[in-house]
């Protein structure tokens, strides 16, 4: 059942508002994937992408390197780049449109739509904010906007991840907000809502975790609007990488 939108303020500027990409798709509950937008080129994620089974203790292969032109780093040995992991970008049809402009991979839309459901039983009002983005989106998300603001790539990288190594590209990952209290959109005070409560006790019933918690590794801005979903075998290979490199450092 698709909500309407609360007014929403994006104080950052680091996440656009929605896009619509064409004739919205209503989701259907239980049904099979929907054919998405044309299709985009997909991002080898090379050996971060790693099969479950294996040894938590082995070395992430490096991924593939992109390349990004106008951008002279390279990533590390563990396939970073600027502390973020490269990541597959979720076919066409296996889109599906949650809400007006705003798309998601479709176990991650069908999960979220139960955890939504839950919370208004709750009285929590979850808003989805982002969803899926093309990498020609997260290209202008992290080039253009750190030109407007006179950010060195590293500065931005803290705040948003390169073309070809955003979680978003996935379709698994997601930014909520509270539709009771919509200044704190993409704000580290979100964590001061019900909505951000009812998430950390809550949320991994529905298999999402949050993926930027504060003091996280990898070095990103602590983001407590920002979950992504590994629920399924698909998922969790996606976020492998990033999981292992959390854990052998804890």
């Amino acid at each position: 059942m698709a909500r309407a939108s609360s007014a929403r303020r994006h104080p950052s500027g680091d996440i656009p508002v929605a896009r619509r990409a064409g004739a919205a798709r209503q989701r259907r509950r239980g049904s099979g994937p929907v054919v998405g937008l044309a299709a985009v080129v997909a991002v080898v994620a090379g050996g971060a992408t790693v099969l479950l089974g294996t040894n938590r203790t082995a070395p992430v292969q490096p991924a593939q390197s992109l390349e990004i032109e106008g951008f002279r780093q390279r990533p590390d040995e563990d396939g970073r780049l600027l502390g973020h992991f490269p990541y597959e970008e979720v076919p066409p049809d296996q889109r599906v449109s949650f809400e007006p402009g705003i798309e998601l991979h479709v176990d991650a839309a069908n999960a979220l739509d139960a955890m939504m459901q839950a919370g208004l039983t709750d009285g929590v009002d979850l808003r989805l904010l982002s969803g899926y983005r093309s990498l020609s989106l997260q290209e202008s998300i992290f080039f253009d906007i750190a030109s407007e603001r006179n950010q060195s790539a590293e500065e931005r990288a803290q705040v948003s991840a390169p073309p070809g190594y955003s979680e978003h590209s996935t379709g698994y990952a997601v930014d909520l907000g509270d539709g009771e209290a919509p200044e704190t959109n993409l704000s580290q005070s979100f964590e001061q809502t019900r909505a951000f409560r009812w998430l950390q006790d809550n949320a991994a019933r529905y298999h999402f975790i949050l993926s930027f918690p504060r003091g996280n590794q990898q070095g990103v801005m602590y983001e407590p609007w920002h979950w992504r979903f590994q629920g399924t075998a698909a998922a969790l290979r996606q976020f492998e990488a990033a999981r292992r490199f959390t854990s052998r450092r804890l």
